[in-house]
Order: structure tokens, then C-alpha cells, then sequence
């Protein structure tokens, strides 16, 4: 079992987190039409913006409250009704996604008496659901804020079509295949997501993606200006949730959410808490060829548990590239810092592949930390990072480790969030056998260019 460390330190140096509001506002974007409204101070919306804009290169619609010393003192009350109200008339929002801050959550604000005397105000926005999410930043990181957001956005009672809004569908829009829920955690990239999304499709599913970044922060031109997220899970998605047959959460951050659907719906779920090697890519095609193959429910027309033919080319494709690589990979010390989701599946492939894990760093409290592949795991920063990992071989984590890395000399992989010193973020992958199979070649060549310069 590993230990779990958490240095008694005053203050971080160099942080290695981002923020609950961070998460929560990376999750609201995945929903179609939603625009997050951080409750706090302008700048707690600015340094999420920044990040996230650096690391998709995309325009990012955030909205805040924009608390001052006067609302800091007397409530925000105010200021919450009328970035509702803005935001109705400028940008006609489906979703509002309404998250606190270290300020607002410090003062200890009623945001629920706040949003039930909004709802007595303006009875001509009964429309218009307003998730609410307690993200204090003082505590927690990006994975906790990501989990929480998704927990109230499955919970929410999402009021029926307006007349006539049924009409403005699109006939595509009417879901004949089974429908199976997919809960990702802030672990996924939108390339992750649009790879699980073409598996399940090929096992005649219809996958209700939760939220779905894959649509919305993958990096395309739109027609026009949107000042809302242009993409992702739609609202008409979100009512139909009680129609899964089936729901599949990836990382366990998600397992909430998980339980929350099948409390409120009865929806059975499996978590799979990694989806990036042999082992667990073929537990993931197993069980939806379990699904597929069932009887019980008519909608489930693909009676032969059949695996698609190109699956399993492409899991022979993964072991080849296990072969070729994993000499590159033997007895590599490596180093990471990440979320606990992204760490837990990332250090087990490594591990997989023969490398040591020198040094583990990560955010937040996880189940997760306990089953790592490493005698010790720190709750910390990049300083507690800089001190382990001095003789690495290779040192991952997102791009504020870089410097770092060039300190040391040691080779540096770029993974989480941000990445601001690469391009393509919103399409890389590293679930799936695919996925699996692109991270091992990248990891792989990084050792043998540094084998080929005679580094060792």
C-alpha cells in the first residue's frame, strides 16, 4: 500500500494545482449553450481564463459576478441577479453554471436562499436551469471542482421543452439506439472523449457524454461568434439521462455522479478508474460487448457479442508497439506530478511498461493514491516535485514543470493542466488502445533520442 504525504509547509512553492472553480468551469463548458459564472472577483474569472485559453488557443466564454469591496462586505446578492439578468439578454444562455470562490465562499454567502429569491423575482426564467456548485479554491484542486460540477449537473431537475422548441430539432436529434451514459473526469481530453465516444458507437450505442468537451473545446471553426460554449452535451441530453440503459464513469472522482444516477434513475454503472492499457482497454470492450450482447431489453438489437473487427486490430497494434518500446521503458526512473486521476492511470502504464516511478506529486485526496505503483505519494507542489526527482530520467507533469525540467537536465513530457508550450491539446489522446499506443511511441521516443545523444 502506499503512503500518502502531506508536507507541513506554510505556503506552496510554485503550486502544482489549479483551482475547484478552475474545474468546475472546464466542466460546465462541455455543456451546449452553457456559459460558467464565477461568483467572486473579477480576477478569480481572469486566471481561469488565461489558463484555459492558453492551453486550447480557443476563444473561452467566462462570466462573473465581479464582487468590489462594497458587495465583499454588504453581499452579493446584487451582483449575482444582475450577471443573470446580462447574461439572459447578451448571451441567451441554455445552461448557466454558477460556482463560488475562495472571496464569496470565505464570506459564507446563502446561495441558495440567494438563487430561491432570484427564482421569486424573475418567475419568466423558470426556463432557464442555473446549476449552483460550492467550489471553495482555498481547498481541493481542478479534479474536485470537476467531480463536484458534474455531481450537480446530473442531480438537476431540468425543466421540460418550451412550445415550439421541439419543433426548432433537427430530425437527427431523435436518439433510436440504445443510449449508454459515459461520465468522464478531468483526466479525459476532448481527443479522449471523441475515442470513447467512437467505440461505444461502434457497438450500436448512443453515447450521452458528460460532459462532452470533445464537442466543444476540440479545436474548430465555427460559422459565427458564439458567447456561449458552441458545443458539447445538449440540454435535450441532459433530460434524457433516465433513458440509459447503462452508465460507464471514467476515474474515480466520478463515482458520485455515478451513484447519483443510479439513485435517482436506477441506472446500474461500472468506473474504471484507468482506460490506457491492455488490461483494462480490453475490460472496457468486454463489458460493452456484455451490453450489447443482453436480451432483456429489446433496444439492444446487436444480440452477438461480437467485437468489431478493427478493435481488435487495434489491440494488436498496442502490443506490438509494447514490444518495440519497452526496451526504451526498462528501469527508466520517472517522475510525475498530476491530478490523482491522471496520475494513478499514467504511473500504471508506465509501470506496466517496466519504468520506476521515482517521484509521485499530486493535488487532492483520492482512493486512488493508496494503489499507486510507488512506495510514497505527496500531496504538494512543484517545489516538493524539483527535490524528488533530482536523477530522473524523465519528469511529467503540466507546463509549469518545464522549468524544472531544464534546471535539472532532465527530458520533460508535458501532461494535465495547462500546456501552454504545445500545440494540439484539444486533440491529443492516451485512452483507448490508440491512445495507449500514441503516449507509448511519444514517451518511448523521448528515451531513445536521449539514448541516440549517449545520455543515459
Amino acid at each position: 500500500m502506499t503512503t500518502v504525504t502531506i508536507p507541513k509547509k506554510s505556503v506552496a512553492i510554485n503550486p502544482l494545482k489549479t483551482s475547484q472553480p478552475f474545474g468546475a468551469s472546464l466542466a460546465f463548458l462541455g455543456l451546449k449553450g452553457t456559459i460558467p459564472l464565477f461568483h467572486g472577483s473579477q480576477g478569480c474569472t481572469a486566471f481561469a481564463k488565461v489558463l484555459l485559453v492558453r492551453h486550447f488557443r480557443e476563444a473561452i466564454p467566462l462570466a462573473t459576478t465581479a464582487m468590489n469591496e462594497v458587495s465583499t462586505i454588504l453581499g452579493g446578492e446584487d451582483n449575482i441577479e444582475q450577471a443573470i439578468l446580462t447574461l439572459v439578454e447578451k448571451a441567451k444562455p441554455e445552461i448557466i453554471g454558477l460556482f463560488t470562490t475562495a472571496l464569496t465562499e470565505t464570506r459564507g454567502e446563502d446561495m441558495e436562499g440567494i438563487l430561491r429569491v432570484f427564482r421569486q423575482r424573475h418567475p419568466e426564467l423558470d426556463y432557464l436551469p442555473i446549476v449552483f456548485v460550492s467550489t471553495p479554491d482555498y481547498k481541493g484542486s481542478m479534479q474536485d471542482g470537476f467531480a463536484a460540477a458534474l455531481e450537480q449537473i446530473v442531480a438537476t431537475d431540468y425543466p421540460p421543452s418550451q412550445e415550439g422548441d421541439r419543433a426548432k430539432d433537427n430530425i437527427a436529434s431523435v436518439i433510436t439506439r440504445p443510449i449508454v451514459t459515459i461520465l468522464g473526469s478531468c483526466l479525459l481530453s476532448p481527443g479522449d472523449i471523441d475515442e470513447i465516444k467512437d467505440i461505444v458507437e461502434a457497438f450500436g450505442f448512443y453515447p450521452l457524454v458528460v460532459p462532452d468537451i470533445s464537442d466543444s473545446l476540440d479545436g474548430h471553426l465555427e460559422d459565427e461568434y458564439n458567447a456561449t460554449a458552441c458545443g458539447g452535451t445538449t440540454l435535450e441530453d441532459l433530460r434524457r439521462l433516465c433513458d440509459s440503459k447503462y452508465t460507464l464513469a471514467i476515474g474515480e472522482s466520478v463515482r458520485g455522479a455515478a451513484e447519483i444516477l443510479k439513485e435517482k434513475f436506477g441506472t446500474n454503472y461500472e468506473v474504471f478508474p484507468r482506460l490506457s492499457s491492455l488490461a483494462t482497454v480490453d475490460q472496457f470492450i468486454w463489458r460493452l460487448s456484455q451490453l450489447a450482447s443482453q436480451h432483456c431489453d429489446r433496444h439492444f438489437v446487436n444480440s452477438s457479442a461480437v467485437v468489431p473487427q478493427k478493435y481488435s486490430r487495434q489491440r494488436r497494434q498496442l502490443q506490438d508497439a509494447m514490444l518495440d518500446t519497452h526496451f526504451y521503458f526498462g528501469r527508466k526512473r520517472v517522475s510525475l506530478a498530476l491530478e490523482p486521476d491522471l496520475l494513478y492511470q499514467t504511473s500504471w502504464l508506465l509501470h506496466e511498461m517496466g519504468a520506476q516511478i521515482q517521484a509521485a506529486v499530486t493535488t487532492t485526496k483520492s482512493p486512488l493514491l493508496e494503489k499507486l505503483p510507488v512506495d510514497s505519494v505527496t500531496i504538494g507542489d512543484l517545489g516538493d516535485f524539483e527535490e524528488m526527482a533530482v536523477g530522473s530520467d524523465l519528469l511529467i507533469t503540466n507546463s509549469h514543470g518545464k522549468p524544472i525540467a531544464q534546471k535539472l537536465g532532465i527530458p520533460f513530457y508535458p501532461m494535465g493542466y495547462p500546456i501552454f508550450d504545445r500545440l494540439g491539446n484539444g486533440q491529443r489522446r492516451s485512452v483507448g488502445y490508440r491512445g495507449a499506443m500514441e503516449f507509448l511511441f511519444e514517451v518511448g521516443n523521448i528515451f531513445l533520442d536521449r539514448e541516440e545523444s549517449g545520455v543515459h
